[in-house]
């Protein structure tokens, strides 16, 4: 499994590098963002792409900006930036996971097993779908579309979470549990990580539907799918 680390710090690339190979990992690398778009047009296998924000020539923001018009690759983002916007404006941005400099490169390691969890975990069963309200979710193919057919472009926790909520209509799950679910780690980010990502899915089923608000929030509790 190739694994793209995007750093303009060359120390930092060597560290992550070093690591994801001691893990049975090939490490491709790159220092800006117009060279990470470069190494993913050329090398469409890439399993998943480590992020920094601050770089030369195209900053982190703009590459996942670039690389969600065609590809739903999982992106963990890695910055020295703390604050809480930062982390919400990367999520939004289409970026899978966060984590802060300085790091433990273990946690990593950790981060990227689980995004490639998330990725490959899509074949439990041939030709399962669920339709509920105005949309078919078909699990073993991650699709999204309408009932009219227009096709929804979802990423991999997107898709988790839609799929998380139809599976159990009427059930209000809580930011906490849709975290351990989908993410499938312990809960230890903080429950925006989660309402960024149901938002995003939000807009983009409003959109194909022509406003159609089927992921109903239960204030103080968490989330649902409502069925009558």
């Amino acid at each position: 499994m190739k694994i793209l680390v995007v750093d303009d710090e060359k120390e930092i690339v060597d560290l992550i590098s070093i690591y994801l190979k001691n893990e049975g990992y090939e490490a491709i690398t790159a220092q800006n963002g117009l060279e990470a778009i470069e190494k993913l047009e050329k090398m469409p296998d890439i399993g998943v792409m480590i992020l920094d924000v601050m770089m030369p020539k195209m900053n982190g923001m703009d590459v996942i900006k670039e690389v969600r018009k065609t590809s739903e690759i999982p992106i963990l983002m890695v910055s020295a930036k703390t604050e809480d916007m930062d982390k919400i404006r990367g999520l939004i941005t289409g970026a899978d996971d966060y984590v802060v400099k300085p790091f433990n490169p273990l946690e990593i390691m950790a981060r990227v097993k689980s995004l490639l969890r998330r990725s490959q975990n899509s074949n439990p069963a041939p030709d399962v779908a669920l339709e509920i309200g105005p949309l078919i979710i078909k699990k073993d193919s991650h699709e999204v579309q309408t009932v009219d057919g227009n096709a929804i472009q979802l990423t991999a926790l997107e898709f988790g979470i839609l799929y998380l909520l139809a599976s159990h209509p009427n059930h209000v799950y809580s930011a906490d549990d849709i975290f351990e679910q989908v993410w499938q780690q312990e809960s230890i980010i903080s429950a925006k990580t989660v309402m960024v990502h149901v938002s995003h899915l939000r807009d983009k089923i409003e959109v194909a539907t022509n406003g159609d608000d089927i992921i109903k929030t239960v204030w103080g509790v968490g989330y649902k799918i409502e069925t009558h």
